[in-house]
């Protein structure tokens, strides 16, 4: 009864949002639409992040914080927070949002490890949140150091290896940058300068996250 539901739910409200679970639209684990006959208006990948993100395709990972959607005493291959972290700043990068699952116990309550590790992403995100809420795909391809995010006229570079030599290159020309500094230490400006076909940034000997740093490049025109 897919199709049917989705298409009465149209009717009472055409502006909402549908997955592709119903009739039978989605394609196995990956997620995205099957070829024929599909209903939904984005694209749901199960435990898993696509190599790449899809222009002009909305989707969201479905994932579980251990192994199981539901509470199972016995499951203790719980994901570490740098893992969660890293997963969503992946997801962010290419495009798409995070369906993060929390299975409570019988009796409602939460497991302390999930608990724990949404406390640790939320320290995380009050300091870095800006380079994931409303922040989507970059046009460059993603770095051997970490990922980019990208809001308009803030390019965000995710650092989850801080370079050994302190210094950053993103591709781009110098001259459209105006500001660039780390969202920790938003007051202290950091330096930068043009090399022939890209920047190179001046970071601080230590990261000031362990798990990501995140460096806001402020900019003028089109990447």
């Amino acid at each position: 009864d897919g199709i049917e539901l989705y298409n009465w739910l149209r009717n009472l409200k055409p502006s909402l949002i549908i997955n592709n679970r119903v009739g039978g639209g989605r394609k196995g684990m990956s997620g995205f639409d099957a070829e024929e006959g599909y209903a939904g208006d984005f694209g749901t990948p199960e435990q898993e992040i696509p190599d790449t993100g899809l222009p002009g395709v909305d989707w969201e990972s479905c994932m579980t914080m251990n192994d199981t959607w539901g509470y199972k005493y016995f499951d203790d291959n719980w994901k570490s927070t740098e893992t969660l972290l890293h997963n969503l700043i992946d997801i962010v990068s290419k495009g798409g949002n995070y369906l993060l699952n929390v299975g409570p116990k019988a009796d409602g309550t939460i497991p302390g490890e999930s608990v724990a590790r949404l406390k640790e992403m939320g320290a995380w995100m009050a300091v870095n949140g800006e380079a994931i809420y409303g922040a989507t795909a970059s046009p460059f391809e993603r770095p051997d150091w970490g990922r980019y995010t990208l809001k308009p006229g803030k390019l965000y570079a995710h650092i989850f290896d801080w370079p050994h030599h302190n210094k950053l290159v993103v591709p781009m020309d110098a001259k459209q940058i105006s500001r660039v500094y780390l969202l920790a230490h938003r007051d202290a400006d950091l330096k930068f300068a043009q090399m022939p076909d890209e920047t190179v940034i001046v970071l601080p000997e230590q990261a000031p996250d362990n798990i990501a740093s995140v460096v806001v490049i402020e900019f003028s025109g089109s990447l």
